[in-house]
């Protein structure tokens, strides 16, 4: 080689090294990101289902009229307690009372006219058998044409009784439906318990709720023994709630007050969800029901409530926190941590690793996010995704089921740099956060 071709050669592997220092020296210097430092700890967790609703009893009464009338006496005021059998309603029965005597006279009228009927057919009846035992004494007396007059007149007697006596039945149905109209104009109430609203005042009309509960709603009794909170839940909650589950009621007008109970109900068909603007999706809630353990004396029905109901708990768990969790890509994915036991481990629990690899079927399938968690490595202080298996969550941790040991450094937030960490990327420790210098390790 010549001595030119020497300098060249020497020359540029000089620029080569220099160029690669100074990359080097450059992505030192690249600012690392200001995070959320935390370990992977052990922790008690409860998954809660938060819901809202109202107050309601158990055993609620509406009381409608079935007759039309003045209301001309109301012995009950809102708040009254009643007993089962008790008058709450007295409406005018003049009208009621005037066709009960029409009908009593249609039935006197009927019943007479079914006994002159039965008159006639008995005399028809005997003018006919003279006429068949003349005819049968002597044919030249009694012409069969005669005979059968006779028959005929007996015929048409016994149709007109049994027509008679028709009218009487109609004539005693209509006095038995008379008189059960009257008796409709004095409302008892069929049940036990508080008035808790009242629609009329004495002097008004009822009206029959027939065609209209509002419009002939009387009044309301409740039977406040046994207090519900009923609660509209999200159809993707419902599922993970069960009869007999815990529950936490909060109540706005006792704000300073929680309530326990249950769950003791649980629709099987979606309530009506809120009103949507034009082109979004309808929303798909079920009613549940929570019986309180202890309702507050003076509770009233449609108070506000708010319940927690807890659906599953875990003690002594892995967990981290749920802003911790991202998704990426498979190919973003850094295998799970070594194989080994761990305290979770030795007492029977699922075991630290990632979740299987994919069938050949599931290679060939468009790629889904994988969940994970980034973990940050103490030595370089850049983090790496790793796929996790998440359980139950708390209000502010996920259960890990696998793919993290306990005490490895996690991100923990917040929530913008968790969205934009990437294999590699360097960080530090938040100032003022966990993880920072000086700063006490949080419990």
């Amino acid at each position: 080689m010549s001595k030119r071709g020497k300098i060249l050669l020497f020359g540029g592997l000089a620029v080569l090294v220099g160029g690669i220092m100074v990359l080097s020296a450059a992505k030192r210097r690249q600012p690392a990101t200001a995070v959320r430092i935390e370990k992977v700890e052990r922790r008690d967790l409860t998954s809660i289902v938060s819901a809202s609703g109202k107050i309601e009893p158990r055993r609620k009464l509406d009381v409608l009229s079935e007759v039309q009338g003045r209301i001309i006496s109301l012995p009950v005021r809102e708040g009254d307690m009643v007993t089962a059998g008790q008058v709450v309603v007295r409406i005018d029965p003049t009208q009621y009372q005037a066709n009960v005597e029409r009908m009593e006279a249609n039935l006197a009228a009927t019943v007479a006219g079914a006994t002159q009927s039965r008159a006639n057919k008995d005399q028809a009846e005997r003018a006919f058998n003279r006429a068949r035992e003349i005819r049968a004494q002597n044919a030249q007396l009694m012409s069969q044409e005669q005979l059968e007059q006779a028959q005929t007149q007996y015929e048409v007697a016994v149709a007109n009784l049994d027509a008679a006596e028709r009218q009487v039945d109609q004539a005693r149905a209509a006095l038995r439906e008379a008189q059960d109209q009257i008796s409709k104009t004095i409302i008892r109430t069929t049940m036990a318990g508080r008035v808790t609203r009242l629609a009329v005042e004495e002097g008004e009309v009822a009206v029959p709720g027939t065609f209209s509960r509002e419009t002939g709603l009387l009044m309301t009794i409740s039977d406040l023994s046994v207090i519900q909170v009923t609660v509209n839940v999200d159809e993707t909650d419902v599922v993970r709630i069960h009869n007999g589950d815990s529950v936490e009621v909060t109540i706005d007008a006792y704000p300073d007050t929680t309530f326990s109970g249950r769950v003791t109900q649980i629709s099987n068909s979606s309530v009506a969800g809120a009103t949507q603007q034009p082109g979004q999706d309808q929303a798909v809630d079920f009613a549940v029901e929570v019986t309180l353990d202890n309702p507050p004396p003076g509770v009233r029905p449609d108070l506000s409530a708010t319940a927690r109901i807890i659906t599953d708990s875990r003690d002594d768990v892995l967990s981290v926190p749920i802003i911790a969790l991202a998704v990426r890509m498979p190919q973003d994915t850094l295998p799970p941590a070594p194989e080994g036991e761990s305290k979770g481990e030795a007492k029977g629990e699922a075991k630290t690793e990632a979740p299987a690899a994919p069938s050949d079927s599931a290679r060939n399938a468009r790629p889904r996010e994988i969940e994970g968690i980034f973990v940050v490595d103490t030595v370089t202080n850049t983090v790496q995704f790793r796929a996790v298996r998440v359980g139950i969550a708390g209000d502010e941790y996920f259960e890990i089921l696998g793919g993290l040991r306990e005490g490895e450094s996690i991100v923990a937030g917040p929530y913008q740099a968790v969205r934009d960490l990437r294999n590699g990327t360097r960080v530090r420790p938040a100032e003022g956060g966990p993880g920072a210098p000086g700063q006490v390790k949080r419990q």
